[in-house]
């Protein structure tokens, strides 16, 4: 392994003002870990150390791996991107739009005016949102009970469009509802298809939907603000044997994993154990796939759940099938065209194709956007590119 970037780095994220319990930070090039660090506790209120190894929620970080599966079954010919969603997943044609409320409260709804496709989904383009992003749907949760899609209930997928499918953009429930695609086109469940066709061939061993004993006596703790502004540590668990695996946050797993899937993605889609995805559909993937719509800020609907996210404010920004993509150099050292995502616990990556290097730098903490966590990745990769990218713009080669 390459000379380590300094600890300092992480033990910020976890000492002085709005201390983190404990984080992870990992980077690599396309043959292996070219860093690996952790500092803190997994639980605030437990000696034991958090490690490189530590199970964590993974959140919105499970999109991506859900993707993947669907791009899977695009190259065998299963799956058209640009057919309706409901020839593989027939619940969502009876979601529909709602246009607002009536005046005792009840949702005002109709029939969308096109159909959704799987690339709908994929780009967040569909119409669907989250309650914790957005004020409408939070008012449906609120007011009507509409069901929180992370416990695993077809209800929870049934939350409303916000537009017609493919007018704008809006970060929300499409991978979820691509899982049910995928299940669809496999005849298997969500769980089974990730474990054949992208666990195995990575050498995931501690990633799933539901934990092992194992993986569970190596769980980190989700941690959330007190009253008193303090992190307060508690049980985050989701249903076993849900109604529907939510390919797009429910999935488990540790750093260590997560690395081996962006390098798949730096190596053009070849796993440790076997090609995961062809060079030509990781290209495709990678490219920007909005057009002319734009990202919005994510704003903090329910600041004890997530404070309003951007990245790079101001940089031009698109998203792919399925990750950002910054159309501009990042001011970290990021080149354009990199791929990049988050999950909702102060999860963050990113996937640096040009150079061959992508990194990983995990909390388990809400709100999501914390600052000493933003703050943390942030300095993390530029730490990274400092120094292990050369004048040149390449990972120089190992020796």
């Amino acid at each position: 392994m390459a000379p380590s970037l300094p600890d300092s780095l992480l033990l910020a994220a976890t000492q002085g003002e709005a201390p983190l319990p404990g984080v992870i930070a990992l980077a690599t090039d396309r043959n292996a870990n070219l860093y690996e660090g952790a500092a803190g506790r997994r639980r605030i209120d437990d000696p034991a150390p958090m490690t490189s190894d530590s199970v964590l929620a993974l959140f919105s970080c499970s999109k991506a791996i859900t993707a993947t599966a669907a791009l899977q079954l695009v190259e065998e010919g299963g799956l058209d991107l640009d057919a309706p969603a409901r020839l593989h997943a027939p619940e969502i044609a009876s979601v529909q739009v709602l246009e607002g409320f009536a005046a005792d409260g009840a949702p005002i709804l109709r029939a969308p005016r096109r159909e959704i496709t799987t690339r709908m989904l994929m780009l967040h383009t569909a119409g669907f949102g989250y309650d914790f992003f957005n004020p409408e749907l939070a008012r449906l949760s609120r007011e009507r009970g509409q069901a929180n899609p992370r416990m695993g209930t077809k209800a929870g997928l049934q939350a409303p469009l916000l537009f017609d499918p493919g007018e704008r953009w809006e970060y929300g429930l499409g991978i979820d509802w691509c899982g049910q695609v995928i299940e669809g086109v496999c005849g298997a469940s969500l769980d089974r298809v990730l474990a054949e066709r992208i666990f195995a061939p990575l050498g995931m061993t501690s990633t799933g939907f539901v934990l092992t004993p194992e993986m569970r006596a190596r769980r980190a703790s989700m941690h959330a603000s007190g009253r008193d502004g303090r992190l307060v540590p508690f049980d985050f668990e989701l249903p076993e044997t849900p109604e529907a695996f939510m390919g797009g946050g429910a999935l488990f797993g540790t750093a260590l994993d997560y690395m081996r899937f962006l390098r798949m993605w730096l190596n053009d889609g070849a796993g440790e154990f076997g090609r995961v995805l062809k060079p030509e559909t990781v290209e495709m993937a990678s490219r920007p796939g909005l057009g002319e719509l734009a990202l919005k800020l994510l704003p903090g609907v329910n600041p004890a759940l997530t404070r309003d996210a951007e990245f790079f404010p101001g940089l031009r920004k698109s998203w792919a099938l399925s990750f950002l993509v910054n159309l501009e150099d990042a001011p970290t050292g990021r080149p354009a065209g990199s791929l990049a995502w988050a999950g909702r616990g102060n999860l963050y990556y990113w996937i640096d194709r040009r150079n061959g290097l992508a990194g990983f730098w995990a909390a388990q903490t809400f709100p999501f956007f914390h600052p000493t966590a933003i703050r943390g990745f942030t300095d993390f990769e530029a730490a990274v590119y400092d120094r292990f990218v050369t004048s040149k713009g390449a990972v120089p080669a190992r020796a």
